[in-house]
């Protein structure tokens, strides 16, 4: 579930072929008319104040529409419709669009009280009242906890955000599609049907991983009933595609604590000081802070450890630390590594594999494979595990250069190919650096794609190389990415 908006689309005349992962057939008329009615639905360029979306202008082609869609849930974007499409397509989701900006609704609609009353109209016959009462006021507990605004549950017609379970056409131009496809929708905070939340009753409705969870569902929903649109970031709550998760003392993700934060501000914490504290028997003096400072992003001598892309941004690492700059530019924002991905203290070198929707991170002598947020389970494993010899104990620089489908990895003044198909080093290698690269010196920190040129990082300075062509064009301070 997550930040929304949905884009237009008509055929124009479009024959579609598949790639990506290439079924041997061209796609069905009937696969055809899916992604057709998909991307209207969920990629209209509309306002977002309902859950029923019409095209703002039809003269998109059904190609580019399709590269918005791909791009949004970090596939390779190529504006066919292969199978991994089709199966993020067949994926069961909330029935709001997917394309708002900044996560937020146009206006950024939120509730101007520090009380909102809900109301459950209809209950599902799949649970009993008082559980869903219960998982209800848990969902919206999640956001209770960190933002100051309280719930409270009414029998009354006047409350703000009015809750209910109906299958197909239930009187909101948006019916529901049976069992699977759309669970839920809800509408942006405001009057009349501002906040209202629907959830599909065709749906086997559970608090387990078997059907669709109703604390998962009901928490994303309420997410959009308080100003959330979809959210890019996999593991967000408000991500537009439900994939269950433990719900065993949940907490909001970040990203979705962070938007929601964003609109109403953060509760402060109940925690008071004791004002008669007892005094402190032989007090000891606090020990001096043993981390490193965070390092400064417009030091003109700023050395990359790393630098990658994720999803469609460029993530810079330095002692723990990294920036993220998003392709759309709205601004730097700097987190510890371990806040995001636990267990992970430094990036030498990272790379992004869009074909399979993984990140590598290296790490001394082991590496780990990720997928959004996620660490994939059996990380890290030892560089040996990559085809690198014993003598190698630290990647230096790595990147995937689509075109070829290979990835290089950079140890010293030497260069491997890694074949990504075939899960294995090229014969040959390792190389010298200079023997290839030309202009880039014999030892690279941190190398990125970005717009069709690679960037090598070596010290404080780096080259942008036309990796086709053989050919160094300019270089610059590695500070120059950091808005400063």
């Amino acid at each position: 579930m997550g930040s929304a908006l949905a884009a237009k689309t008509v055929m124009m005349g479009v024959i579609l072929t598949f790639c990506g992962a290439v079924p041997t057939t061209a796609p069905s008329q009937e696969e055809l008319s899916k992604a057709q009615n998909y991307l209207s639905q969920f990629f209209s360029e509309v306002g977002v104040s309902a859950p029923n979306a019409v095209w703002r202008n039809s003269l998109d082609s059904f190609e580019d529409t399709l590269k918005k869609m791909q791009e949004f849930f970090g596939l390779e974007v190529t504006g066919k419709l292969d199978s991994n499409t089709l199966d993020v397509m067949n994926q069961p989701r909330c029935g709001f669009t997917d394309i708002a900006r900044y996560g937020y609704f146009d206006g950024r609609p939120k509730w101007d009280k520090t009380v909102v009353t809900y109301r459950i109209t209809d209950y599902t016959q799949d649970l009993s009242q008082s559980v869903v009462d219960e998982t209800i006021a848990k969902a919206f507990k999640l956001y209770n906890d960190v933002i100051p605004l309280d719930f409270k549950k009414t029998d009354s017609d006047t409350a703000d955000i009015k809750i209910m379970f109906k299958a197909g056409d239930h009187g909101d131009f948006a019916p529901f599609d049976g069992k699977d496809g759309v669970l839920a929708h809800a509408f942006s905070p405001g009057e009349g049907h501002g906040g209202d939340t629907h959830f599909d009753e065709d749906e086997n409705w559970t608090l387990t991983s078997a059907g669709a969870n109703l604390f998962l569902v009901a928490a994303h929903e309420l997410g959009h009933a308080l100003g959330l649109a979809h959210s890019q970031v996999q593991t967000a709550l408000m991500h537009p595609t439900y994939t269950y998760v433990n719900t065993e003392g949940y907490k909001l993700p970040d990203d979705d604590r962070e938007g929601i934060q964003a609109l109403y501000g953060v509760r402060a914490t109940s925690d008071q000081p004791n004002p008669n504290p007892e005094p402190t028997k032989n007090p000891q003096p606090k020990p001096e802070p043993t981390s490193e400072p965070a390092p400064e992003r417009c030091n003109r001598n700023l050395v990359f450890d790393a630098v990658t892309s994720i999803r469609r941004r460029l993530y810079f690492f330095k002692d723990g630390y990294f920036w993220r700059r998003s392709s759309s530019w709205d601004g730097i924002s700097m987190q510890k590594i371990q806040s995001v991905w636990p267990g992970i203290r430094k990036v030498d070198a990272a790379y992004e594999y869009k074909k399979h929707n993984t990140v590598i991170f290296f790490e001394g002598n082991h590496y780990w494979k990720l997928r959004g947020n996620t660490i994939l389970s059996g990380y890290p494993k030892p560089l040996s595990d990559f085809g690198f010899p014993a003598s190698v104990t630290k990647v230096d620089a790595a990147v995937h250069e689509s075109f070829t489908g290979r990835t290089l990895l950079f140890v010293n003044n030497k260069y491997w190919s890694y074949n990504e198909r075939r899960g294995r080093m090229d014969v040959g290698y390792p190389k010298f650096i200079y023997g290839r690269f030309h202009g880039i010196g014999n030892k690279v920190d941190a190398v990125f794609e970005n717009r069709g040129y690679l960037y090598f990082s070596s010290g404080s300075m780096q080259t942008e190389y036309d990796y086709h062509r053989r050919r160094a064009f300019r270089t610059l301070f590695n500070y120059a990415w950091m808005d400063c």
